[in-house]
């Protein structure tokens, strides 16, 4: 005697089936978890700034001291983005491409700049990187002063940005066939060509949206920058420390008006970094 299987169930017509509550339930779940994690807080920083009045924000958000902070944060941050692209690629190429003793250990390695505290991280690569560290001392030696400097920070910013690069562009090319790479060889293609012309096209999004991460994380980066840049004004200051600076010294609407800026022109920044790669993926499709 055989089982008879339970009755399928036939979603109604013009009704697709779904396994989750309604739209209403869920678009008003999805609202207010981010309303709570993201909307509010952002409002109260926007709401705090309003405490000043348009010269004093004025003031606040364009000194001399916080300009510069601007532009190491987000210099550096660009810069560490753009390393961790060239290398981060070449690391997810080699986990994929090729097979040796100890690739998942490597593999797990990847990821130890998400588990790691910044602080320690932070604390490690000063202490290899300062002027006596194990390689700082061979990097100060011919002038290159990796601690206590712009350096040093975009050095503790590839460390912490690259498992985004890596773990963003390793599932292309692990879904990706080789044989459109084959065929171009055997047609006679050389290995530069086929590089320019196929690789590159296919994994330009997913490198957009891996630097998209590792420089939103390099902007706000705290733990890991606060030790190996030295904290100099003028000179390494980071615009979050100049914001802890700021709140420590009770100036809650200074901090507040700095931080503004900061949200703004990162979603400005990551609005052009999406839009590029929204349109590199719609020429991937269309080709």
């Amino acid at each position: 005697m055989t089982a008879t299987p339970p009755p399928k169930r036939t979603p109604p017509k013009g009704k697709p089936y779904a396994v989750l509550p309604g739209f209403r339930i869920t678009l008003g779940f999805t609202v207010g978890y981010l309303s709570l994690l993201v909307l509010i807080p952002l409002s109260a920083v926007v709401l705090k700034s309003l405490e000043l009045n348009w010269s004093s924000f004025w003031a606040a958000v364009f000194d001399e001291r916080v300009l510069a902070a601007y532009r190491i944060s987000f210099a550096t941050a660009f810069a560490a983005g753009l390393v961790n692209v060239v290398f981060g690629f070449v690391v997810a190429w080699v986990l994929v491409r090729y097979t040796f003793p100890g690739k998942r250990l490597i593999d797990g390695i990847i990821d130890l700049p998400f588990a790691l505290p910044t602080a320690v991280a932070g604390i490690a690569l000063t202490a290899i990187y300062a002027e006596n560290g194990w390689i700082g001392r061979w990097l100060y030696a011919i002038g290159i002063p990796s601690a206590y400097s712009a350096i040093g920070i975009a050095i503790a910013l590839v460390f912490i940005g690259l498992p985004f690069v890596v773990r963003t562009v390793q599932p292309v090319l692990e879904s990706w066939e080789t044989e459109v790479e084959e065929a171009a060889a055997t047609l006679g293609a050389k290995r530069l060509a086929v590089f320019r012309r196929i690789i590159v096209p296919q994994l330009l999004p997913s490198l957009l949206t891996g630097f998209a991460l590792a420089f939103a994380r390099g902007i706000g980066e705290y733990g890991s920058v606060v030790f190996i840049s030295g904290n100099m004004p003028y000179k390494t200051e980071i615009a979050p420390l100049l914001i802890m600076t700021k709140l420590e010294q009770y100036d809650y609407a200074g901090a507040t008006a700095v931080a503004l800026v900061m949200i703004i022109l990162s979603f400005l920044l990551q609005l052009l970094i999406n839009t590029l790669q929204w349109k590199a993926a719609r020429r991937m499709t269309s080709l």
